[in-house]
Order: C-alpha cells, then structure tokens, then sequence
C-alpha cells in the first residue's frame, strides 16, 4: 500500500510523467479490477451514479495528464463519500 501512496503523492506533485503501469496500479487498488482492455483505453468502474467510470489510455508508456488528474479527482470522490 505505501508503494501506491507514493505514486498518489506523485501523481499530486505534478501530473506530468506518470507511468501507465503505475496510474494501473493506483486504479486498480482504488477501483478494482479493469472493466474493460485490449484496447487503447483501460476502464475501471466507480462506486457512483452519473459517470461511473475511470478511463485511461497510453501515450507513449506515460498516463496523459488530464486522465491523471481525473483518476486524482474520482479518489477524492471515493475518499469523501468513504469518509460520509
């Protein structure tokens, strides 16, 4: 777990040079197993109503910054509605 705390922190610092391979692994820790592969996209499904999905694609082995920042912002989600 405090290797994908790392990666979070991160992730947080800049959402620049983020390994495909590791925003994988904070999904999959935060949102489980993929939902969907085998294409240029990797889905994972999210606990909520409305848009319940993560979608991140590879650009050159590098996670692209704004699907970084979304996956920032669905643990956030996650963590509030944890926390309610």
């Amino acid at each position: 777990m405090s290797a994908i705390k790392n990666i979070a922190s991160k992730m947080r610092s800049s959402l620049k040079d983020i390994g495909l391979n590791d925003l994988k692994k904070v999904c999959e820790y935060y949102f489980g197993a993929l939902r969907q592969s085998g294409s240029s996209h990797c889905v994972f499904k999210t606990p909520w109503l409305g848009d319940p999905r993560v979608n991140i694609q590879n650009q050159k082995e590098k996670a692209k910054p704004y699907q970084v920042k979304q996956v920032l912002l669905a643990i956030e989600k996650l963590e509030i509605n944890h926390d309610s």
